[in-house]
């Protein structure tokens, strides 16, 4: 019988002796991340192919839904720059309708995942691959910002790492020396800010709830407009931003592309669920909560399920806002919720203000999180790391750069998973056992062997896991009793320390037995744990060798592998 978790988001826990001061604190931080996410949402927009209203849109509603409906505290969701090239490379080759289908059926498949509680599961991914994909992606983040920041007249940006770069190259004489000039200082001015007003906290604490990417934003568009600098804005290139959110729609969906959009799906919702998982983690730590990660996937797969008729872009966990919003004194999902309607006053009352942003501003803002993204310091310890975790962490991050997040996923989880069964298998060991004095020098057994060159009776201990990566070491022991003139008349398997077995190791125990039986011999199992002696009994593996072969302890075996090497003996002095 499957449990179905129950859905039940936070707010409503958090809504328990709930009081006017956490609602100040809500207000406070709310507002404050609010302010910041407003130029992330625009940017992320941009970077993906879209317009910039989609990054807004995203973030009112995918964060208002987020919050609502989700499994942690003081998480913040919206457009992230994990879904960049994802988005860019969907458009590119689909169509915005078919992001919009692509997005609707990841958040299904996301908000199904937290309903058959695979929330848990998500942590079993390899912080190899994630490290992997997100430093891909944050090379790929910067790159694509090269020609705003640089000012080169390029129509059109292929998402291709190699196309990328032969633009690059190709129209480096079109460079704009004033939008180098605005990156450059935006950029200073983001990483500068925090510097320059320590010493000011002091006097005006009020200071630390200013961003540097606020400053930088309102400080390169005020200039390029007071000096009317020739440089590209959100207006010249995409024209108004609409003050009000758009009314629902469906678009005119090409079914014959959308048939291939199930890879593309297939990561936005593991990058999704890794990524508001991993947030929720971090929001955990600053707020000495715990999240639900079932419902938090729920809430996830709603947002993403109603954002894209909007017409927004996947929406996730962001970590860097809910960062800021937990240290901004958040008590509950509230503040997110408040994040959200700040987006939209903001955006009803200033969007007109907007069209006089520099790209270049945007830009510095898009490099500066991309090299936050980049994990340089996990990239210097590699040479601490063994071979299997760096060719893991390594094929993803480039299998990202060059071909895509999918392919590198899925290429990366391979590769985690055979080292997981090359790791496994090695650790499975089949050992000799020496023989009981009193079984080696009874008279009776001295009848038997007369031959020394024939091993009566042989007994092996199996520890660790007999499964299908590990099968070969059953295949060896049969192997290695052929290498003498006969096989055993009873070979001893002791599974006291055989942690788990499945279907594959059965049907190799299977052939031994019945090789053993071609040559006269028998085989004997004992002391088997739970699950290795359940799956023996229910697969017929016991009632094939024989109810009195499968004993409870090694003493117990080897008294049976006497009787049968008495009973032969005696039959072959009979003969």
């Amino acid at each position: 019988m499957i449990h179905l978790a129950r859905f039940r988001p936070k707010i409503v826990d958090a809504a328990k002796g709930y009081s006017s001061k956490h609602f100040v604190k809500d207000l406070s931080s709310g507002i404050t991340v609010g302010v910041i996410a407003l130029p992330l949402a625009i940017a992320f927009a941009i970077a993906s192919g879209l317009k910039p209203e989609a990054g807004l849109i995203s973030a009112v509603i995918g964060g208002f839904l987020i919050s609502a409906f989700g499994g942690s505290k003081v998480q913040i969701g919206g457009p992230a720059g994990a879904f960049v090239v994802i988005v860019y490379g969907i458009v590119e080759r689909y169509g915005v309708p078919n992001l919009i289908l692509s997005t609707f059926l990841a958040g299904s498949l996301l908000f199904t995942m937290g309903l058959l509680r695979v929330g848990n599961l998500i942590r079993f991914i390899p912080v190899a691959i994630i490290i992997g994909f997100t430093s891909g992606i944050a090379v790929l983040i910067g790159l694509s910002q090269i020609r705003d920041a640089f000012g080169l007249e390029i129509s059109k940006l292929s998402g291709d790492f190699f196309s990328q770069i032969h633009a690059f190259a190709v129209h480096a004489n079109t460079a704009n020396p004033y939008a180098t000039l605005v990156c450059a200082g935006s950029l200073l001015i983001i990483i500068l800010w925090p510097k320059i007003i320590a010493p000011l906290t002091k006097h005006w604490p009020w200071l630390n709830n200013i961003p540097g990417i606020i400053v930088a934003l309102m400080t390169a568009t005020v200039i390029s407009k007071l000096l009317e600098l020739p440089i590209t804005t959100i207006g010249t290139r995409f024209g108004s931003i609409p003050n009000s959110l758009p009314t629902p729609t469906i678009p005119n969906l090409d079914w014959e592309t959308a048939k291939y959009l199930f890879a593309p799906t297939l990561t936005i919702a593991i990058l999704g669920a890794i990524e508001s998982l991993l947030c929720a983690r971090v929001a955990d730590n600053l707020s000495d909560d715990k999240h639900n990660p079932n419902q938090e996937l729920m809430g996830q797969g709603i947002a993403n399920m109603i954002v894209p008729f909007f017409g927004g872009l996947p929406v996730t966990g962001t970590i860097a806002r809910t960062a800021t919003n937990a240290k901004a004194g958040a008590q509950s999902p509230i503040s997110g919720i408040i994040h959200s309607i700040v987006i939209l006053s903001i955006m009803v009352l200033a969007a007109p203000l907007a069209v006089d942003i520099p790209l270049a501003a945007l830009a510095a803002i898009l490099i500066y999180i991309a090299w936050n993204m980049f994990d340089i310091h996990e990239f210097k310890r590699l040479k601490q790391f063994n071979l299997t975790y760096r060719s893991v962490l390594l094929g993803t991050f480039f299998l990202t750069v060059i071909f895509d997040l999918t392919v590198a996923v899925e290429a990366g989880l391979v590769l985690a998973c055979i080292f997981f069964i090359y790791r496994i298998s090695s650790l499975t060991q089949i050992e000799s056992i020496a023989l009981p004095d009193h079984l080696i020098a009874a008279d009776d057994l001295h009848l038997i062997d007369n031959n020394a060159s024939r091993p009566t009776i042989t007994a092996y201990k199996i520890y660790g896991s007999l499964f299908f990566g590990a099968i070969d070491k059953i295949e060896n022991l049969y192997s290695s009793s052929h290498a003498v003139t006969k096989v055993p008349q009873v070979m001893i398997l002791e599974m006291h320390q055989l942690i788990n077995i499945d279907t594959s190791g059965i049907d190799s125990l299977k052939v031994l037995d019945k090789e053993l039986k071609k040559s006269g011999g028998t085989l004997l199992v004992c002391a088997a744990n739970e699950q290795p002696a359940s799956l023996m009994t229910r697969s017929g593996f016991i009632q094939q060798i024989g109810e009195e072969n499968s004993l409870p302890d090694l003493e117990s075996a080897f008294e049976r592998a006497r009787e049968i090497s008495l009973t032969q003996c005696k039959l072959s002095i009979g003969s």
